[in-house]
């Protein structure tokens, strides 16, 4: 009876599943039908989301998803109009360059209409995302979506000092400023150099994109956005939306046919709106933490696990179907280890004879840039974070921390650079100098991965590298991207290097390949429960990938943590 009681649990527990979890295919579209996509919270580049929160609801759902979505929209003739619903949005400039990029490729085939429903201090990311779309309706009790664009920088080398510890930190370039998050109290100048660059360049696109789409000048802009205006009816007067209206009133105002939405939607298939690949590309996806082995399956966020990227690129590359392979990244960086292991697995994908294209979500810096550093093309957003070239150790030094405890504690070594190993003292000169060596020789690595791959030779590799992280459209001028676009422009570079007709539709096939029903059952079975946390401050959360890699006794390619513009 207790072996009938679990099986029927089961039984029940995968009904429930593949209710929540599977579309229904073959939906009917009336003619005259009104789409209506919400875009809201976070993505993520991977296969598939965490079980659980699928099952529950809620969580981060893959981009390439909505991007599918907006494509089959573009396609079908029953749909008189789309109007997308834009709600917070927890994406980098990366992905929102994409979405904004998608929506006016569905404007230039189906009246899209974007509807700002969002109630923070500040939505520039979402009233960006909105300016795909030549229409821009917004909720009469939203805020003003134009605050301009703000970065915050975090130094822990106080707090160390209060606590009587110590952090140690070693690097190769002086732009390597994820150690002074660490270790500092202050900007370094190259720090503040770099940083400053960075917020130019994404606000001169954030500005150009939203003059080019409303037909304003960028000074008219800038001096909106320094005016603040607060009032939903301020923007109508000022140009920067067309209406003020309730959702209801929106879609009543498009005409009279019937609404279907997003999840419904979702089970229509693909081919009914005319989609016929005529051949197959792989989609490697890289995306989180730069980390050796295989990934973590009780991990909320996805790694680039060595083994697992490397053992998808291997086998994009051996499958006779796959025709070329689009490298999807999305990481800071982690372990030098791991992205050379993962390098060596792109450059034998490429030996295949099949083209090879990176596409930088958000963030390919430090091990993130180099694991697709060999690579045919690279593409990226305008406002994407790349390059990094660099790497650094960080050494904690417990002994006045202990000494403040009362623990009492000495140490003893064999060897002239043992001390290296220890913990609670500093580095002595010669270990130091061992410390430097050692770097010395991964950055000369990594110059000349950069180099092979980008058609450069080290001195230039290294003029653009020492740590500095550029945006996308600056990283274009200076050699480390080919050049700017998303996931749709990397599929359009690769149907014409694999001598694809550039109208012809190709399957994009995920690798790793997405888990079986009932594989997700059983691991998530198999996890302890997790307890949900707050979601962090956003400047807290600026921290998250540097201690989710840190090691203390390995060295870092991890880039500067000014990350987040808000």
């Amino acid at each position: 009876m207790r072996r009938f009681r679990r099986l029927l649990l089961v039984v029940i527990l995968i009904g429930v599943a593949a209710w929540v979890l599977l579309p229904s295919r073959g939906m009917h579209v009336e003619q005259g039908s009104i789409l209506l996509l919400d875009l809201e919270g976070d993505f993520v580049e991977a296969t598939e989301p965490p079980f659980w929160s699928r099952l529950v609801g809620g969580g981060r759902r893959p981009f390439v998803g909505i991007l599918s979505e907006l494509a089959k929209a573009q396609r079908d003739d029953r749909l008189a109009a789309v109007v997308v619903r834009i709600r917070s949005l927890q994406v980098e400039w990366g992905m929102a360059a994409e979405l904004r990029e998608a929506i006016a490729e569905l404007a230039a085939k189906r009246r899209t209409v974007a509807y700002l429903e969002v109630g923070a201090l500040a939505a520039n990311r979402e009233y960006f995302v909105a300016t795909g779309a030549p229409e821009i309706v917004v909720a009469p009790g939203a805020t003003s979506p134009l605050m301009g664009l703000a970065a915050e920088f975090l130094f822990l080398g106080g707090l160390w000092e209060k606590i009587g510890a110590g952090v140690e930190t070693i690097g190769k370039g002086e732009y390597k400023s994820a150690a002074e998050t660490l270790a500092g109290t202050k900007m370094s100048p190259a720090h503040r150099e770099m940083a400053t660059a960075i917020l130019d360049s994404t606000y001169a696109d954030f500005i150009q994109g939203i003059a080019s789409s409303r037909e304003l000048t960028p000074d008219f802009v800038r001096g909106v956005i320094d005016s603040a205006p607060v009032a939903p009816e301020e923007l109508r007067g000022l140009g920067l939306v067309d209406r003020v209206a309730f959702l209801d009133e929106t879609i009543a105002g498009i005409g009279e046919g019937p609404v279907v939405k997003a999840e419904d939607y979702r089970g229509v298939d693909p081919a009914s709106v005319g989609f016929d690949p005529v051949a197959r590309f792989a989609l490697v996806y890289g995306a989180g933490n730069v980390v050796m082995g295989e990934s973590d399956s009780t991990s909320r966020s996805p790694m680039l696990a060595s083994d697992d990227v490397s053992q998808a690129l291997e086998d994009a590359a051996k499958d006779p179907e796959i025709a070329a392979i689009i490298f999807r990244v999305d990481s800071p960086g982690g372990s030098p280890l791991a992205a050379d292991i993962v390098w060596r697995a792109a450059a034998r994908a490429k030996e295949a004879g099949k083209p090879l294209i990176a596409s930088v979500s958000n963030v390919a810096a430090s091990g993130g840039y180099y694991v697709l550093a060999g690579a045919d093309e690279i593409l990226a957003s305008p406002a994407s974070l790349v390059g990094s070239i660099g790497v650094f150790v960080v050494r904690p030094v417990f002994g006045g921390l202990l000494d403040k405890l009362g623990i009492g504690y000495e140490s003893m070594t064999r060897g002239r650079h043992a001390d290296i190993l220890v913990s609670t003292q500093v580095l002595s000169e010669g270990g130091r100098e061992r410390m430097h060596a050692e770097l010395d020789a991964i950055y000369d690595t990594f110059l000349d991965r950069v180099a092979g791959g980008r058609g450069l030779s080290r001195e230039q590799v290294h003029a653009v590298g020492r740590g500095r992280v550029w945006t996308g459209a600056q990283a274009v001028d200076v050699g480390l991207v080919d050049s700017l676009g998303g996931l749709r422009a990397a599929v359009r570079r690769a149907k014409e290097r694999a001598g694809i007709d550039a109208e012809a539709d190709v399957a994009l096939v995920p690798y790793p390949e997405p888990r079986s029903l009932v594989e997700q059952l059983d691991e998530a079975f198999q996890q302890s429960a997790v307890i949900a946390t707050p979601r962090l401050p956003a400047l807290l959360q600026d921290l998250e990938p540097l201690l989710g890699a840190w090691a203390a006794d390995e060295p870092l390619a991890l880039p500067p943590f000014l990350v987040r513009i808000r």
